[in-house]
């Protein structure tokens, strides 16, 4: 084709450098013509061929899903392996990433045959959570080693308007349902609905799981005010609401729970139910740091009454908290230095037949990041006991943290309590945690 057009560019050109010496006849202009028609149809032949290639590809592609179904699969067992691999889809190398697609020159695409494949797997995931301890604490004594907790998650999409997620968590000793809920997103209104046992949104520290701590253990507070590790977490329902406003960032949510938390709430009827309220606002100061401000209340009945299963004397439990958080993350620089300060402060109101007990704690933390792996933070706690106000613990703590990847962490903590019943504890901390999986994002 190209030696025609030469030809044709070359008469043309011979003829004009020509016609000095002599005009064009009518003869030649014929020819011309002529030539200009036969590369019009030569070109109309090839595209044509071009096109009905394309449709006999277009026609294989279609077909193949018909042939892995058909009964002719038996047939193609016995063929060579690699003539039963069907071809992976490719995409076209980007320039300067020549080498990236091996000997074809191609780049594997991925997601539509493996994401098919998982349509009804949830996401899944492992995570452990192992402890030491050394030293001296003769009030609450942890073992010298123990895998504190083993956590399984499962979470997946269940339709369009809802999402599943369960928590298992597996001690040296037993199983326990940590959390296992149903979550409608769009319900109308703008309301965020939840169903089954969850976590409280009871300020910060109750809706965090172990591995999500930014230290080893939970705060005195959270020990002898909220119910200690498993804190607040029952069985119910939990409506959260946006509050569209002007200013920050709002957010209000309710929660009806079936009332048995532990110690700190003990039903004995149906209608012993338990009730929380957490009220949230976000802000952003500048685009380095941002504050997070929360108040919550939670009210239900206690075993302080309590006889044989028997509530006789009805009596109650009112927590008020407050909490506050405040992140600091550079931009230019964020994967080397940050900063989280934390405080919650929580007040206590349990009647019983001694009388009111009226117990005050809180904690104050800061956790600062000084380089890409490491962070250095130091804690201190005060707080009440809530079935004898006139007892009162203390502590103070340092934590270092290494995390070789999001996968792994290894973490140390000097801990110091003061406890009003027992003597002063000094312990060394140290834990590995690690996860397999892929595990849902936390509350921020």
């Amino acid at each position: 084709m190209k030696s025609r057009i030469l030809s044709v560019t070359f008469v043309f050109l011979f003829a004009s450098s020509s016609s000095f010496a002599q005009a064009p006849t009518a003869a030649d202009v014929n020819a011309l013509k002529t030539q200009i028609e036969d590369l019009k149809a030569d070109y109309e032949q090839r595209i044509q061929a071009l096109q009905t290639q394309l449709q006999g590809i277009q026609a294989q592609m279609l077909l193949q899903p018909l042939v892995l179904t058909s009964s002719a699969i038996p047939a193609r067992e016995q063929q060579p392996a690699q003539e039963q691999q069907p071809q992976q889809p490719a995409a076209q190398v980007p320039p300067g990433a020549e080498g990236a697609g091996g000997p074809t020159g191609a780049l594997p695409v991925y997601g539509g045959a493996a994401g098919a494949s998982k349509v009804f797997n949830p996401d899944m995931a492992v995570i452990g959570d192992f402890l030491g301890a050394a030293g001296s604490n003769k009030v609450g004594s942890d073992p010298a080693f123990e895998m504190h907790e083993s956590e399984a998650a499962f979470q997946a999409i269940v339709d369009p308007y809802a999402r599943a997620d369960f928590f298992i968590s597996f001690g040296e000793q037993g199983v326990n349902l940590e959390e296992g809920y149903l979550t409608f997103p769009a319900i109308p209104g703008g309301l965020l609905v939840r169903a089954g046992k969850m976590r409280a949104a009871f300020g910060k520290v109750n809706t965090l799981h172990n591995h999500v701590l930014p230290w080893t253990d939970r705060p005195l507070v959270t020990t002898n005010l909220v119910g200690g590790e498993d804190g607040i977490n029952d069985a119910g329902f939990s409506v959260a609401r946006l509050i569209p406003n002007p200013w920050f960032f709002l957010e209000a949510t309710g929660q009806v729970f079936r009332g048995d938390s532990g110690e700190l709430f003990k039903s004995s009827q149906r209608r012993d139910m338990s009730y929380i309220g957490h009220l949230r606002g976000y802000q952003d100061i500048t685009d380095n740091t941002n504050i997070d401000l929360g108040f919550s209340v939670a009210r239900g009945h206690n075993s302080s009454g309590i006889v044989n299963d028997i509530d006789l004397g009805r009596f109650r439990t009112t927590l008020y908290g407050g909490d506050a958080t405040v992140r600091w993350r550079p931009l230019q620089r964020s994967i080397y230095h940050s900063f989280v300060g934390r405080s919650e402060i929580i007040w206590s109101r349990r009647a019983q037949p001694n009388g009111l007990q009226s117990g005050l704690g809180y904690y104050l933390s800061g956790d600062y990041q000084f380089a890409r792996r490491w962070f250095v933070g130091a804690r201190y706690d005060r707080s009440k006991h809530a079935d004898n106000a006139l007892l009162h613990d203390t502590g103070q703590s340092a934590v270092l943290t290494y995390w070789p990847s999001e996968f792994s962490q290894v973490r140390g903590q000097y801990r110091r309590t003061r406890y009003a019943a027992g003597p002063t504890a000094n312990e060394l901390l140290v834990q590995f945690q690690f996860s397999i999986g892929a595990h849902g994002a936390h509350p921020f």
